[in-house]
């Protein structure tokens, strides 16, 4: 049977896919090959995982329980704010990174801060998804 809570849990994977292979695609062009399309495929990356982010929040503010009592309630408070964490991450990183293209500012500490920033996103929807799994996989939670 299907129900409202279903919806987190089939979301959360995307934004965890596009941030880390977005985050892959700009250092390869940052440190590997200055291929403009990899520099591209992070920024669509990027946007896109900052929109999975948005919606993973959502539905998992608005579509599952928090639960009350026991150990799993520290785990699940660390998940809820990197979940934050990563939105307020990736929204400003992206705004920049759409700011620096739409007023043409090319300048190196710019690209410098953008990719660090996304570097915090990436270590931080990884880790948002550590203690995630680890309230499915270890208390069952939501199952």
């Amino acid at each position: 049977m299907f129900n409202t809570a279903h919806f987190h849990p089939m979301i959360v994977h995307f934004p965890i896919a596009l941030i880390l292979v977005g985050f892959l695609a700009d250092a390869a062009y940052l440190f590997f090959s200055k291929e403009k399309c990899l520099s591209k495929m992070g920024l669509y990356l990027m946007v896109l995982g900052t929109l999975g982010a948005a919606a993973a929040y959502l539905t998992g503010q608005f579509f599952t329980f928090d639960p009350k009592e026991g150990s799993i309630v520290e785990i699940f408070q660390r998940h809820e704010t990197l979940a934050l964490v990563t939105l307020v991450i990736m929204v400003i990183g992206t705004l920049i990174r759409i700011g620096v293209l739409v007023w043409k500012k090319e300048e190196p500490l710019f690209k410098w801060l953008v990719f660090g920033l996304y570097l915090l996103g990436a270590v931080s929807v990884s880790a948002t998804g550590l203690f995630g799994g680890t309230m499915v996989m270890d208390y069952m939670m939501g199952l």
